[in-house]
């Protein structure tokens, strides 16, 4: 080989030099690159995640609180419905009441009667027999309205259900302040009187 054709092939030689090292940088940059555009998607990945978790979180507080309220309005409807069951079964059993001792207040003179009746001396024993029985009807129609008689006998003396219409000396095991005598019948209804026992009591 002359000389001229080794120094023609040695230029050829070193033009491929840099060709080479030409294709070899951007074969190690493209790695970098890569990495970095899919630690960007990644960051905007978790960003968006996040955002969408508070974005739930924010709306599960907004049900709880409104789930709390609609219980609370709840129990609130419910206590109100109660009190006003009650305040209308204690109006009605009130009326209910007025009306029944206002009727027997009507019949209670009657009975005053009968029971003297039933207390005189009467040598007729059918007559007295049927006071008796007259009596005893009426006591068992008076505990159908739930109307008790007022124990007030040998009781110390109570002004919120008698009334005193006079004072006597105590006599032999009888206690100061006790009723030793009913003159009149007291009658109430539950705690509602319908009439004052009238008694005599011992000074």
């Amino acid at each position: 080989m002359s000389h001229e054709e080794e120094t023609k092939q040695a230029p050829a030689e070193e033009t491929k030099a840099p060709e080479t090292e030409k294709q070899e940088t951007p074969a190690k940059e493209a790695p970098k690159a890569e990495e970095k555009c899919c630690e960007e998607k990644h960051e905007g990945c978790k960003h968006h995640h996040h955002h969408e978790t508070a974005a739930l979180q924010a709306k599960l507080e907004a049900e709880e609180k409104k789930n709390a309220d609609l219980k609370n309005q709840l129990l609130r409807t419910a206590a109100e419905y109660d009190n006003y069951r009650k305040r209308s079964q204690r109006e009605a059993d009130q009326k209910f009441n007025d009306g029944v001792s206002h009727a027997v207040t009507q019949i209670l003179g009657i009975l005053d009667t009968l029971d003297m009746a039933a207390n005189a001396a009467c040598a007729d024993e059918n007559y007295k027999k049927g006071v008796m029985m007259t009596l005893d009807k009426a006591a068992k129609a008076l505990d159908t309205l739930n109307i008790t008689e007022i124990d007030a006998l040998n009781k110390p003396f109570d002004p919120n259900f008698m009334n005193a219409v006079q004072q006597v000396p105590p006599a032999d095991g009888q206690e100061s302040g006790s009723v030793v005598q009913v003159f009149q019948k007291g009658y109430k209804i539950g705690d509602k009187i319908i009439r004052h026992a009238m008694v005599v009591v011992a000074e």
